[in-house]
């Protein structure tokens, strides 16, 4: 039995694989749209200025960039975990083998 449990925890990643893409790809376009609402709340404008701009200053292109950033870090950690905690619920197996950040 413990042989058995072993060969399924070295398969796990690999087949986690396909859900954390699909995970991520849903975890971005959820990132997309929060950071939108976000810049219309904080500068009430339609658009986030763009890094090319040339109308725009530094200052609200690097805010732009500072909120966008912090909106995807925290989404796409909340989206991973909560991937990764569902994924140990069902098998038992948590689905990554490392223990560092992904980065």
């Amino acid at each position: 039995m413990a042989k058995n449990k072993s060969k399924r925890k070295q398969a796990l990643p690999l087949a986690y694989k396909p859900v954390g893409f699909v995970l991520s790809w849903a975890g971005g376009a959820l990132a997309g749209m929060a950071f939108r609402k976000a810049w219309k709340i904080v500068r009430h404008e339609e658009d986030a200025p763009d890094a090319l701009d040339p109308d725009r200053g530094w200052g609200e292109i690097l805010l732009a960039a500072a909120v966008q950033g912090a909106i995807f870090a925290v989404v796409r950690s909340a989206v991973d975990r909560t991937g990764a905690k569902a994924i140990a619920r069902s098998t038992g197996v948590w689905p990554t083998t490392d223990k560092g950040g992904r980065d």
